[in-house]
């Protein structure tokens, strides 16, 4: 069978092209707050767990949608290349983004010694990723066996091959089984169910012994790996095993403290901010972040921030200007 060029490669990837900003709701000119805010906003509306159960598959797919479009405009370096990208795409003249298709870029690479030659195709589903952005933004791929070069006549083992897994936190900390699909070129999808760890953490792979290419002359088959990546939370930043909760407040809560709810992963706490708190000032909730080895867990840690009021009523400015003076 005859390799396809990657250009055509890329074309299919092409045609399925995604519009992340629309995706988010966002102009392309949106700023990175912008994105953010948006972002959070739907991440929240479409959690499978905040709708009704006959809704959670139909919300779980755009939940995921939704993930990968900031995956990408959340990450100024991606979304410029993916806004280089668009525009090419929209003219209808796209070039393959330069490297697209060599190792450590992702998406289906080009074939090499001891891989058969050629392109190699491949389809994965219930990754959380879709085909395009694994074309492009992925690390997945078909990897060549060091020991197979050179023994074309001989028993070979197969190539191992590997993509992205996109894990939510709350998969990350309880842990999860999910059915993935992987279909080879000319070949009939499989399905697996992967065992999801809880405490699994970015950058752990998860092997599928013998589910990659098929070996040669009798060799065995290549294994499966899936990369962990956690997928983006609108609540959460991550940080080793610690979670990071942003609290906008504004001045006058700062100022005068109070009680304030916040999340976490098991549902919400109370949190008392202290009169005279400070923006970015951090408050600690023991154990309440991400599992450690051992099942001991990290720590939540809640961000103070301030929101400035933008537009000030005629009272309020005057309430504001008899506060500088008294100040």
């Amino acid at each position: 069978m005859l390799a396809k060029p990657a250009r055509d490669v890329y074309r299919e990837a092409q045609m399925q092209f995604k519009d992340y900003y629309q995706t988010l709701g966002v102009a392309k000119t949106a700023s990175q707050d912008e994105i953010k805010s948006a972002f959070r906003k739907l991440a929240r509306q479409h959690h499978p767990d905040m709708v009704k159960p006959k809704e959670r598959a139909a919300a779980s797919e755009r939940f995921k949608e939704i993930n990968e479009a900031y995956e990408v405009l959340g990450d100024p370096e991606k979304r410029r290349q993916y806004d280089t990208l668009g525009a090419d795409w929209e003219r209808g003249g796209a070039q393959p983004p330069p490297g697209w298709h060599q190792p450590g870029q992702g998406g289906r690479r080009a074939g090499g010694p001891g891989m058969g030659g050629g392109d190699f195709e491949f389809n994965f589903g219930g990754t959380g990723f879709s085909d395009f952005f694994e074309a492009f933004f992925g690390s997945g791929g078909r990897h060549a066996n060091p020991f197979a070069a050179g023994r074309a006549a001989g028993a070979s083992r197969g190539v191992d091959v590997e993509a992205d897994l996109a894990v939510t936190l709350e998969e990350a900390l309880h842990g999860a089984r999910r059915k993935i699909t992987f279909q080879r070129q000319g070949h009939k999808p499989q399905t697996y169910e992967v065992a999801i760890p809880a405490g699994v953490h970015p950058g752990q792979r998860i092997r599928l012994g013998g589910q990659g290419e098929a070996g040669a002359h009798g060799g065995p088959a290549g294994d499966l790996y899936l990369n962990v990546r956690f997928a983006p939370h609108p609540d959460f930043q991550v940080e080793k095993n610690d979670l990071i909760y942003e609290l906008a407040l504004p001045p006058w809560k700062l100022v005068l403290g109070g009680q304030e709810t916040v999340p976490t992963m098991e549902g919400s706490a109370h949190l008392k901010v202290p009169a005279g708190s400070q923006p970015g000032q951090k408050f600690r909730l023991k154990g309440r972040g991400l599992a450690k080895e051992g099942g001991v867990r990290g720590d939540l840690y809640v961000a103070l921030s301030t929101e400035i009021p933008k537009d000030l009523t005629p009272r309020a400015k005057e309430l504001w200007e008899a506060l500088a003076k008294e100040g």
